[in-house]
C-alpha cells in the first residue's frame, strides 16, 4: 500500500462512519498531514453542517499550513450553506490536495480542482476512487438524476420462498440476519412496501437498533384501503406517506391528511405510477429508499428497471409448494436471455444465512 493509499483510506474509514447520518448529501473524510504526521481528521456528520475539510482544518489549526490533506471528494466551490471548501484550503496554506474521486454534481464537477491549481496547489485525483465512488453511489444517483437510490431487500428460503403457502413468513432468516436488516434501514431515508403487507402483517418499519433512525415510511396503496388502525399510521414513530392513483378514495384520503400522513397522488390511472413516485421522492429530497414489499411490489420495480441495488439474504431451508410465494413475482421474463443478472456480486455469511449483494444489469 502506498503513502497516499494509507492516508486515504484513513479518511474512508472515516466517512463510512457517517453512513446513515448525511443524506442528502455525501459521505466524505478528510485526512491532514504535514512532515509524515497526522494534524487534522474530518468527516461530514450532517446536511447543514461543516464539510469534512472544515473539521479537518480546525483540528489542524496552524499545523495545516504548508501540509497535505486526503479527501474522499472533491472540495466544493460554491456557496451553500456552508462557503466553500477549495477556498478555504486555499487560505489555510495547503500544498497538495489528493482526492479520492470528483464531485459529479453539476455545479461543483471540476469546479474545485480549478480553484485549487488556480492557487498552485499540486492537485493529484484518482487515489481509492472506486471505493470512493462506490461509498457515494446514493448521492451519486441523487445529486445527477434528482432521484432516490432504490434498494431492493429481501429474505427467503433457498428455494426463493418469502413464506409458506400460508404466508407464514416468521422467521425465514437468523436473528443475526434481521439485526442487519436494521442496518439497512437505518442507512436508508425511506422504506416502501406495498399495502398488501401493511394490511397482512401491520408492520412498525422501524429501525430497532441503538441510536438508530427510524426512515420515512412509503406506501404504495392504488385505491386507498389501508386500515385507518395501521401502526404506520397510528404510531407516532415515523413520518408516513402514501402514493396512490388517479382512482383513490377521496374520502380516505381526507381521514388521512387528518391523522397527518401525506398522500401524493401519482400519475397513474388504476395503478401508482412509479416512475412519478420517484420525481415526487426526489423533489421531497429523499436519496435512499429500501424496497422492503411483496413479491408483486418487488417485480414492479425490477420490471420497470428501477432497482439500483439487490440485497437478498438467503436461509438454507427448505419449504416448496406451488403456493409459496416468491420475491419476485408477477408474470416473470420470458426468455432466459432476458434475465436480469447481477453484478459486482458480493456473498456474506451472516449468522446461518447468506447475503447476496449485487446490481442488477438490464437488458
Amino acid at each position: 500500500m502506498s503513502e497516499h493509499e494509507f492516508y486515504m483510506r484513513l479518511a474512508l474509514d472515516n466517512a463510512k462512519a457517517m453512513k446513515g447520518q448525511t443524506d442528502p448529501n455525501p459521505l466524505v473524510g478528510a485526512v491532514i498531514v504535514n512532515d509524515h504526521r497526522i494534524v487534522g481528521v474530518g468527516a461530514h456528520l450532517k446536511a447543514g453542517g461543516p464539510h469534512a475539510e472544515i473539521h479537518a482544518l480546525r483540528m489542524a489549526g496552524e499545523l495545516a499550513k504548508g501540509g497535505t490533506i486526503y479527501v474522499t471528494l472533491e472540495p466544493c466551490s460554491h456557496h451553500g450553506r456552508t462557503g466553500p471548501c477549495a477556498e478555504a484550503l486555499v487560505a489555510a496554506g495547503i500544498k497538495k490536495v489528493i482526492i479520492a474521486t470528483l464531485d459529479p454534481n453539476p455545479i461543483v464537477a471540476g469546479n474545485g480542482v480549478s480553484i485549487l491549481e488556480k492557487a498552485n496547489i499540486e492537485v493529484i485525483v484518482g487515489v481509492c476512487e472506486e471505493e470512493s465512488r462506490k461509498m457515494n453511489e446514493v448521492f451519486n444517483k441523487f445529486i445527477v438524476k434528482k432521484q432516490p437510490f432504490m434498494t431492493l431487500k429481501a429474505a427467503t428460503t433457498l428455494d426463493g420462498k418469502i413464506s409458506s403457502y400460508t404466508w407464514d413468513s416468521k422467521w425465514i432468516t437468523s436473528e443475526e440476519a434481521r439485526l442487519d436488516v436494521h442496518h439497512l434501514r437505518n442507512e436508508n431515508t425511506g422504506i416502501l412496501v406495498g399495502v398488501h403487507t401493511v394490511i397482512k402483517d401491520d408492520p412498525e418499519l422501524t429501525t430497532r437498533i441503538p441510536n438508530g433512525r427510524n426512515p420515512l415510511r412509503i406506501i404504495l396503496d392504488s385505491t386507498l384501503r389501508i386500515p385507518l388502525k395501521s401502526k404506520v399510521l397510528t404510531d407516532q414513530k415515523a413520518d408516513t406517506w402514501i402514493f396512490t392513483s388517479e382512482n383513490f378514495n377521496h374520502e380516505v384520503k381526507r381521514e388521512l391528511e387528518n391523522l397527518g400522513v401525506k398522500v401524493f397522488v401519482t400519475k397513474g390511472k388504476n395503478r401508482v405510477d412509479l416512475q412519478d413516485t420517484l420525481n415526487i421522492l426526489g423533489e421531497q429530497n429523499v436519496a435512499s429508499v429500501l424496497i422492503e414489499g411483496g413479491g408483486e411490489v418487488n417485480a414492479s420495480f425490477l420490471n420497470e428497471q428501477l432497482v439500483d441495488k439487490l440485497v437478498l439474504y438467503v436461509a438454507p431451508k427448505l419449504i416448496g409448494g406451488k403456493q409459496s410465494p416468491s420475491f419476485f413475482a408477477g408474470e416473470g421474463i420470458e426468455k432466459m436471455a432476458n434475465a436480469i443478472e447481477l453484478e459486482e456480486l458480493e456473498i456474506n455469511k451472516i449468522g446461518k444465512d447468506f447475503r447476496y449483494t449485487g446490481y442488477p444489469v438490464y437488458s
